[in-house]
């Protein structure tokens, strides 16, 4: 490595690093928690018994998980301005993560409350709770802990996949790296260097996570 190229990564390093944190963790954060919201809803949809409800939840999932979502923030951010509908770089990112985070997130929390046994359900009614009171109460609490750890993950994976968003001129850490490159002409340089920046994100988030985890088993334990 020359001289040329250390001063390459002193100079992107801070740009790229304030990138990532003034808008890659925020988009995932907002995004995340709009999808989760999104995520519980669709679940309930989807274990009730309204007919067409679940069948328009059941679509969107479908529609979600068998679509790439490079494709979905195509057709959200070009696609739409053709039926006069245009959004901005930002909230198209929005949209199109949120969607994403709310079909797979779906499954995973509908999962979490089938695996709850039938007979938490039966102890509830026996109290005289309604079934929404015993969802409430009863089974989203014990949901909520089996979600922890595969909603920590996507929550991992959405990080990564906010590059993506570069595709449709947000300004995020990728597309800061893609400006340097164009500027420098050092693709593999830049671009191991913002993986690598990438990859410190996903590792303290996977720290954070155990530490949630363990102490969920703690709480659970007593």
């Amino acid at each position: 490595m020359d001289d040329r190229q250390i001063q390459i990564i002193t100079d992107s390093f801070w740009p790229l690093l304030k990138a990532g944190v003034i808008y890659t963790i925020p988009l995932t954060l907002i995004t995340f928690a709009l999808g989760l919201i999104l995520a519980i809803l669709t679940a309930l949809i989807r274990l009730s018994s309204w007919t067409i409800p679940k069948f328009i939840a059941s679509f969107y999932v479908w529609v979600i998980r068998g679509t790439p979502l490079l494709v979905q923030l195509f057709i959200i951010f070009y696609g739409l301005p053709s039926v006069g509908i245009t959004l901005s770089p930002y909230l198209s990112a929005v949209i199109g993560l949120s969607l994403s985070v709310g079909a797979y997130g779906s499954e995973i929390v509908r999962a979490a409350i089938l695996s709850i046994p039938k007979g938490q359900w039966e102890a509830a009614s026996s109290l005289g709770m309604s079934r929404m009171q015993a969802l409430r109460r009863i089974i989203l609490p014990q949901a909520a802990r089996v979600s922890v750890p595969p909603l920590g993950n996507s929550f991992i994976s959405l990080v990564k996949d906010t590059s993506l968003v570069s595709i449709i001129t947000f300004v995020e850490m990728f597309r800061k790296a893609q400006q340097f490159v164009a500027l420098t002409y050092e693709p593999l340089l830049l671009y191991c260097e913002v993986a690598i920046i990438y990859l410190a994100f996903s590792s303290v988030l996977s720290v954070l996570q155990n530490y949630v985890e363990n102490r969920l088993e703690r709480f659970s334990a007593r």
